[in-house]
């Protein structure tokens, strides 16, 4: 980012709900729910909502909390947890215990999917020979009673 960019974002740029909606590929009802949940807090000229470079960050924030599969309510406490006033130390505590429980449950995900996939493939397997077995002609065999032509 240039300095002058950095300088326009400095002196309090605003953004409307759909200049975040197009810059985040997003719906503007998603943004409106973030709010609900409290993680966005937009001001008002009118009726339109007046979203500050804290808004963007924080939606920016959000979305990238719910790309590594975090609860809504986990981001808000991480995204509370960086704005706070307090040191660093307890904030990247927090984060770094929030990353273990995740990974963890990740872990579990991943050992439960390759069991789920390796019966999948047992079963896969079995209906395939037993398909290919009804698939092939009987074999063609006379009656011990039936008179040879």
């Amino acid at each position: 980012m240039t300095a002058a960019a950095r300088s326009k974002e400095a002196t309090g740029r605003t953004f409307t709900i759909t200049d975040l909606a197009l810059e985040f590929d997003i719906t503007p009802r998603a943004i409106r729910f973030y709010e609900d949940v409290g993680l966005l807090s937009p001001g008002r000229a009118g009726r339109n909502r007046i979203y500050t470079q804290r808004d963007r960050t924080r939606l920016k924030l959000t979305l990238r909390g719910k790309r590594l599969g975090l609860s809504l309510q986990v981001i808000k406490d991480l995204v509370d947890l960086y704005e706070s006033p307090s040191d660093t130390a307890q904030q990247l505590s927090a984060f770094l215990r929030t990353l273990k429980e995740h990974r963890l449950l990740l872990e579990q995900q991943r050992e439960d999917i390759e069991i789920t996939l390796a019966e999948i493939a047992q079963h896969d397997e079995r209906c395939r020979r037993m398909l290919a077995a009804a698939s092939k002609p009987a074999a063609r065999r006379r009656p011990a009673s039936a008179p040879k032509a």
